[in-house]
């Protein structure tokens, strides 16, 4: 079973990998031949009701498929207003093939003729509620017609998702869906089918650009796209400043670091846009913990701990400690990862371990983290949290599902690069589900990366990279 957003990102994901969206409208179109054909006879009297985006495109496609059929095409609006390259091609093709079609350029000229099936392809999943002219005029004249009702992908004016229709929703006899049921149709009376139309099972497994897509509120105000507080520095100060640093070009509103008193003044000299909060002490200490944990938890704020605190006795006690008072959201990382395996949370944990460290936490210790999908993703499940582990293909999991992002180079071995990736997974783990934050971030990490010379990268210049790696028509 599949969302209507994860559809889409998925469908974005297959033309990455080389399936293109026309390649994928001629298996749809075709799908929906058979569907006809499974519930008309040869001759019967087909009527199609296409809408100007790809579910009528789909639509334009079958209608080749059913020359056995007499089929007429009704377009919802004039041609030169079909909303892609793709839909229109198609519906050019039945013109110059001399196919019946008309358009309807007002839904009182409408006429659907007597057929034995209508073809709904006036909306897909994208779009819900009340139906507006001329698809409302359409689905009342589909309701009251005798004929055998068949929707593509979902019946217009229904959400795929709820299964909940607006007023005036089409009321489908039977409906063809491609790829995957979606959540909304089980509650449908009506007769599912679901049709595999080539998409390769790597555009779910793999992360790709489709995932990118998330619009930004136009009307935000500052701090709704998340504030991010890092609890790091103290041995080593670079680390909580890339981590802050990152976390603001992954699209956080605010970065704040949290470092001992004496390593402050390098901190805040890396970046004017990081808030750096000192505290009396060489190293972070159980004595700074409630302070800290009422901090990120006064501002709703995710919390990346590790980056730079070192492995001394004191710290590893801190951050046993801050784990177990906080319940929010935060990201660990480095050396605060040893001791996650053995404490009880409430905190939703997004855990970033390279080989090594996951090995160290009770994973599986093996070079190639790709061939042992299963065993991280047991890992996963016994210890309750994401795991995002990094190698050459990174491997996240929840213990349920599991997806693998391949974006990088080999210069990416460079120091600080898992320190940038912790940054950017906190920006994205404010606005968006653990494991789907988890999922995008390697891959905007990765692909950052790939805008620059492999010899020689440094990891502060994955900071540039990272606006534009976000961008899902990059």
């Amino acid at each position: 079973m599949i969302d209507t957003d994860r559809m889409a990102a998925v469908d974005e994901n297959a033309a990455a990998l080389g399936v293109s969206r026309k390649q994928l409208m001629e298996s749809s179109g075709n799908a929906v031949a058979s569907a006809v054909r499974d519930i008309a006879e040869p001759d019967a009297r087909v009527t199609i009701v296409a809408g100007r985006g790809n579910n009528g495109g789909d639509a334009f496609v079958a209608a080749r498929f059913l020359d056995t059929y007499d089929v007429r095409t009704l377009l919802l609006g004039r041609a030169e207003t079909v909303t892609t390259e793709t839909a229109r091609e198609n519906w050019a093709a039945l013109e110059q093939a001399g196919y019946e079609i008309d358009e309807v350029r007002d839904s009182r000229s409408l006429d659907l003729g007597s057929p034995d099936v209508v073809v709904d392809a006036m909306l897909g999943t994208g779009i819900t509620g009340e139906l507006r002219e001329p698809e409302a005029t359409a689905a009342r004249a589909m309701n009251d017609s005798d004929a055998t009702v068949l929707s593509v992908d979902v019946p217009s004016g229904v959400d795929a998702d709820t299964g909940k229709g607006g007023a005036g929703a089409v009321d489908a006899d039977h409906v063809v869906t491609f790829h995957d049921t979606k959540p909304g149709l089980g509650a449908l009376d009506a007769d599912i089918r679901v049709a595999d139309i080539g998409i390769p099972r790597a555009a779910e497994r793999f992360v790709g650009p489709g995932d990118l897509a998330v619009e930004r509120d136009p009307h935000g105000e500052k701090g709704d796209a998340g504030r991010v507080f890092v609890v790091g520095g103290g041995p080593y100060t670079g680390a909580p400043a890339l981590a802050g640093q990152a976390a603001l070009r992954a699209g956080a509103d605010l970065a704040f670091v949290a470092a001992p008193e004496r390593v402050f003044e390098p901190i805040a000299g890396y970046a004017e846009d990081l808030i750096v909060q000192p505290y009396e002490a060489n190293r972070l200490g159980p004595d700074h913990v409630d302070g800290l944990v009422e901090t990120a938890t006064d501002h709703d704020d995710v919390v990346v701990l590790g980056p730079g605190l070192g492995s001394a006795d004191e710290t590893h006690t801190a951050v046993e400690e801050f784990l177990r008072q906080f319940d929010g959201r935060a990201v660990v990382d480095a050396d605060a990862l040893a001791v996650v395996p053995e404490i009880e949370t409430d905190a939703t944990l997004v855990c970033t371990p390279n080989r090594k460290e996951l090995a160290a936490m009770g994973g599986p210790n093996v070079d190639d983290l790709s061939e042992h999908v299963d065993e991280i993703e047991s890992f996963a499940a016994d210890l309750g949290h994401v795991v995002l582990a990094k190698a050459k293909d990174d491997v996240i999991t929840d213990g349920e599902r599991t997806r693998i992002s391949r974006t990088g180079t080999p210069g990416m071995t460079v120091g600080g690069t898992g320190d940038v990736l912790a940054g950017i997974t906190a920006a994205l783990l404010a606005t968006r589900e653990p494991f789907e934050a988890a999922s995008v971030a390697p891959y905007v990490n990765g692909r950052a990366a790939e805008q620059f010379s492999e010899s020689g990268l440094l990891a502060s210049e994955l900071l540039d990279g990272i606006p534009h790696a976000m961008e899902a028509d990059r």
